[in-house]
């Protein structure tokens, strides 16, 4: 800027202007010529950032050209621009805050740039602005600078968050570290002789700051030890102030003191590396990392791939170390789950990330609004309602509910909540034995050992998959070796041992029949074999040409268009029986191992049929009803065929006649609302009944067909070609065995003409020779 015109007096007592030829008049044309140049590249850099507002470079020039022409107005506009785009560096903050401290002075103004120094402390972990920040504190703060209580707790707390920050730099951290003695050491001189309790208080205060600070790996560890033993000596103890050595110093603090050392000496070298590299700028920026940063990024990604579900977990536990809000980390979630995951394991792992972050604030026993137990029920209750439809008997649904009752005990001691966690678990998987092992496991631990037995009482009858159900059983017997007393160990062999036995019979019985399935399998392929070579046999259209002869010697009016009527031959009856013997063994052998193969048979030697049952009914009902008896082996519900519904009628195999007869005592007891009715199943007197009254049925039916059969044909009734009778299942099949031919084929052994009554020669049906058939063909040839 311009300097004022200096004024001189003449004689005449007029004060004149210096001449422009003076040496000060060309200093001030030459600053004007300066300001000038400024105000063109002050213009020039506006105009780049209006075009380009992300140019950083254009931002810091323009920065120190405002803060150059002492432009108040526009340089805080300017630094609050870069700042909403681009973290200020550690140097430009403390320009800032300087900047305005100059300008303003008072109380009024401390608020303000307090406001500064903390966005700047968030942008960059400085050493240095943290110790620019904590003199300017101490120093203009009214409340700290009077030693109140509340400015000594406000700069305590602010000395821990700059530790935090800065405390672990290797060759700046000590400067903190330095501070926070000076300020405690102050405090402790303010302190009248009297108060003797707050002296101690505050010299163990001190004696902590030097025990931390010794055990960090610092590059001046050795003085920080020697100006520890010299406020040693001045508290009254006797140590060596002129070396290093570590006598007369507790072992925890030297132990930890040597470990610090070690870990120095190991890294010394890269630290003084990276004290030493004057990065710019913009690698600084590359380096740049701070929760809002990582906020942003994740915010982006979920807008672009809103369907992964580790990106949204992750997102939960990043504002969470960010220290994010309650509304800020719920909003989030909620929005999570309206996302389209592909897997219902990812909606549980969101779900158990949010219970997870809510029960780690709760456990730090701070007050956090909107922050509760019932947080996390109401949590719980969601992933349960939305969840255990499709997570219904999995790992993923136990581990849910298991973590749910666990929360209860421990942050709610709410043992009554826990157990109805479980019973709602056991409603809707009952099933899995891993639920049922869950809920005894926590009744022990909390020592409620009765409760516990009334659980195995509760499910050491029912079925689980594969070996669960022994294994639960064995597990009472267990229990009750290692918690119970005498009466429950006999109490528990007693239900135990026929329910083993029980399940031992049952898998001998799966075995059995997963033996005589292949032997199925070989009965199935023996009858298509049978049935391939019957169908083989029976072929009437292909003959040989002997044979074929022979039949156009036995009809010469078919070969002249001569009506004659021929007897058929009494050798050809004869023939047809040697046709038919075969196939007639073959049948009877089709029959016997289709029936034997369709046709499961069920001894029913110990069996109850029980009738009137409810259509809710399952085999577990029938189970615990019958489960005071004991010795249920099997139970099949009768289901209609196409609804695949129950038809109120079940058959339940007994291990003996004993078990038997006292499930018949339970005729017409109450099951599910319905007296039920149990009879002894005897099916073989029905058997006989109905395959007697099947066999008449067939008789008549067979021989009333083939009769009208007959009449159909030759119209007149003629007898069998044969005596034979053929019996598959007592039905009796008589006369002429047309079984295997087509309906539009005549049986062999009928002629298609009738015999003329009034020809004067009958027709002789006497058998011939080969020679008498020749000599007829011959004649019949001559004529």
């Amino acid at each position: 800027m311009a300097e004022p015109m200096e004024e001189v007096s003449h004689e005449g007592g007029e004060a004149a202007p210096i001449s422009a030829e003076s040496p000060t008049s060309s200093s001030s044309d030459s600053e004007s010529e300066e300001e000038a140049r400024e105000n063109l590249r002050l213009q020039a850099l506006e105009t780049e950032l209006a075009n380009n507002p992300t140019n950083y470079d254009a931002h810091v020039q323009y920065i120190k050209l405002l803060r150059k022409a002492s432009n108040i107005e526009k340089l805080r506009e300017a630094r609050e621009a870069m700042s909403a785009l681009f973290p200020l560096s550690p140097v430009m903050w403390q320009e800032w805050a300087k900047d305005e401290t100059s300008l303003s002075s008072g109380d009024d103004a401390f608020p303000v740039i307090e406001k500064i120094y903390e966005r700047g402390v968030f942008d960059y972990l400085s050493v240095s602005l943290w110790c620019d920040y904590l003199n300017y504190v101490q120093e203009h703060d009214p409340l700290v600078r009077g030693c109140s209580p509340a400015g000594i707790t406000k700069a305590r707390n602010l000395f821990e968050r700059a530790l935090t920050a800065g405390g672990l730099h290797v060759s700046e951290g000590s400067k903190i570290w330095e501070a926070y003695r000076d300020f405690e050491q102050a405090i402790f001189h303010t302190i009248g002789d009297t108060e003797i309790e707050a002296k101690k208080k505050q010299v163990e205060r001190i004696r902590s700051i030097f025990h931390r600070q010794l055990s960090l790996p610092h590059n001046d560890l050795e003085a920080t030890l020697l100006a520890y033993k010299s406020w040693e000596v001045e508290q009254g103890n006797v140590l060596d102030v002129n070396s290093a050595n570590l006598d007369g110093i507790s072992s925890h603090v030297a132990s930890a003191y040597q470990k610090a050392l070690g870990m120095y000496n190991a890294r010394v070298q890269l630290e003084e590396q990276v004290s030493k590299q004057d990065l710019p700028d913009s690698e600084r920026l590359k380096l740049f990392m701070v929760a809002n940063v990582v906020r942003e990024a994740y915010s982006r990604a979920g807008r672009n791939c809103p369907w992964i579900g580790e990106l949204w977990c992750r997102y939960l536990l990043s504002l969470e170390r960010g220290h994010a809000s309650e509304n800020e980390i719920s909003t989030v979630f909620e929005k999570a789950l309206q996302c389209s995951f592909s897997s219902f394991e990812e909606y549980l792992d969101l779900y158990l990330t949010r219970v997870d972050g809510i029960r780690r604030r709760l456990s730090l026993g701070k007050e956090v609004e909107g922050l509760n137990l019932e947080v996390i029920r109401n949590t719980f209750q969601n992933a349960s309602d939305y969840l255990s439809p499709h997570l219904k008997n999995t790992d993923g649904l136990l581990r849910l509910y298991n973590y749910w009752a666990r929360l209860d005990m421990n942050l709610g001691n709410d043992l009554a909540a826990a157990r109805g966690v479980w019973e709602r678990l056991l409603k809707i998987s009952g099933s899995m034995l891993e639920a049922w092992q869950g809920y005894i496991t926590m009744e022990i631990e909390t020592g409620h050992t009765s409760e516990a037995r009334s659980i195995y009482k509760r499910c050491y009858s029912k079925r689980f998959p594969g070996t669960g159900s022994e294994d639960i059983c064995h597990s009472w017997l267990r229990f009750e070796r290692e918690y119970g007393m005498m009466e429950d160990f006999d109490h528990a062999l007693q239900k135990v041992t026929p329910r083993l036995e029980e399940l031992r019979l049952f898998r001998i019985q799966e075995e059995s029949k997963g033996a005589a399935a292949p032997t199925d399998q070989r009965d199935n392929d023996t009858k298509k074999k049978a049935h391939g070579k019957r169908n083989t046999d029976f072929n009437f259209t292909e003959q040989p040409p002997a044979k074929r002869q022979k039949a156009a010697a036995q009809k010469p009016n078919k070969i002249h268009g001569k009506d004659k009527p021929q007897a058929p031959s009494s050798g050809e009856p004869n023939k047809m029986e040697d046709v038919n013997a075969k196939p007639e063994s073959m049948s009877e052998v089709q029959v016997e191992n289709s029936v034997r193969a369709k046709t499961k048979v069920y001894t029913d030697q110990c069996t109850a049929f029980v009738s009137n049952l409810s259509l809710q009914a399952n085999s577990d009902h029938l189970r615990d009803f019958f489960g005071d008896n004991g010795g249920v082996v099997a139970i099949r519900i009768l289901k209609d065929k196409f609804t695949g519904k129950s038809r109120g009628l079940a058959y339940v195999d007994f291990l003996d006649e004993a078990h038997l007869a006292a499930a018949l005592a339970k005729n017409k007891k109450m099951l599910l609302g319905k007296h039920v009715s149990i009879a002894r199943s005897n099916p073989k007197q029905k058997k006989k009944d109905k395959e007697a009254a099947l066999g008449t049925d067939r008789n008549s039916i067979v021989e009333g067909s083939e009769a009208s059969e007959i009449n159909k044909e030759s119209g007149t009734s003629q007898a069998p070609l044969d005596g034979r009778k053929y019996e598959i299942e007592n039905v009796r099949l008589k006369g002429k065995n047309t079984f295997a031919v087509p309906r539009n084929v005549k049986p062999l052994g009928w002629t298609q003409n009738k015999p003329k009554k009034d020809t004067a020669d009958p027709p002789d049906e006497t058998p011939k020779s080969n020679d008498e058939f020749r000599k007829m063909f011959l004649k019949t040839q001559n004529s």
